[in-house]
């Protein structure tokens, strides 16, 4: 493991400009309808309170000569740390609860990171949908699992992966994979806690137990799985075997899911910059958020966490930035 005890730069300017030419780089498109946008867009905004949050510059302590790329994905860690996963030359940015720098990791490693998730013993999984590998590390950062091979797209019957996004972890160790990001097969799949293949679901398509861009994925206390089928604009709900149980319509683009520790969830919704709270029945009782480039506001909403504080930070790669939202 590398770790660089140094300083950082936040790289951010022209994102706006070269995100098409990003989207074909990376062999992907949203369609029309999905597009960056400039400002709020009704058709594609939930109807629900003010959630009660107001933006503030993020804090962090972020020193001058290590760049950070395009936040990706957010946890606060057990530790009362805050990693940052990013697209930029030092994938792990960790900060104290103060927002003092303490290390970044992971240097030449990435090609391009995605998800990052806690698993209920404290371990950091994260996701590299582009190298199509998966890892599972301790909080100082050491790889205690990976699954996939670096660099080689396939089957997970072969040991491969296809572009995976997101995962979770149940109370039993079981790990719920999301692959297919436009180009790789959308499906989920299931593996044991030693990352032997169990079983897996989906395939491409609009009906139930189908997907098109699965995105995010978390399990509730009842061992229930949640997908954000993004590209079609809902939330699928599974028990841990793959039968479809139900789904949730949204207007926007369902892109990062949150449980709190007492199950409460939470959604952001992609392009169309919401931060939304969703009742037992998916319904948004909460929003905020808009798209543009003032404080707070999105390219794109990719991920997100709460602290102990209630402070949410939002993962934007479009913008790019790390947000920060404190309770009004």
């Amino acid at each position: 493991m590398k770790t660089n005890r140094g300083s950082i730069r936040f790289a951010g300017s022209n994102s706006w400009i070269f995100v098409s030419v990003l989207m074909l780089t990376l062999g992907s498109s949203p369609p029309v309808s999905a597009q960056v946008l400039d400002g709020p867009d009704p058709a594609q905004m939930e109807d629900a309170a003010e959630l009660g949050y107001r933006a503030v510059e993020h804090g962090l302590k972020i020193p001058a000569d290590v760049e950070m790329g395009a936040p990706s994905s957010v946890v606060w860690t057990p530790q009362n740390r805050l990693l940052v996963f990013n697209r930029g030359p030092n994938p792990f940015m960790e900060f104290d609860a103060n927002g003092d720098f303490i290390r970044s990791w992971g240097q030449g490693e990435y090609l391009r990171p995605h998800g990052m998730r806690l698993d209920p013993e404290g371990n950091i999984w994260v996701t590299d949908v582009n190298n199509h590998v998966v890892r599972k590390m301790n909080l100082d950062g050491d790889v205690l699992l990976t699954i996939g091979t670096p660099g080689k797209a396939g089957d997970p019957e072969d040991g491969l992966l296809n572009e995976p996004t997101d995962l979770a972890v149940n109370s039993a160790g079981e790990i719920f994979l999301l692959v297919g990001h436009g180009r790789g097969t959308p499906q989920v799949l299931k593996f044991d806690s030693t990352g032997k293949l169990m079983d897996k679901w989906g395939g491409p398509g609009t009906g139930p137990g189908q997907f098109d861009t699965p995105h995010s994925i978390v399990v509730n206390e009842a061992g229930q799985v949640y997908v954000a089928d993004r590209q079609n604009r809902r939330i699928q709900i599974f028990d841990a075997s793959g039968t479809y149980i139900k789904e949730w319509a949204y207007k926007g683009l369902p892109c990062g899911l949150h449980f709190t520790a007492d199950y409460q969830l939470y959604m952001v919704s992609g392009f169309s910059g919401e931060i939304l709270k969703l009742d037992k029945n998916g319904k948004a009782i909460g929003a905020h958020g808009q798209p543009g480039k003032g404080l707070g506001e999105f390219g794109e909403a990719h991920y997100m966490t709460i602290t102990p504080a209630g402070d949410i930070f939002v993962a934007d790669t479009v913008k790019p930035a790390l947000h920060k939202f404190v309770r009004m």
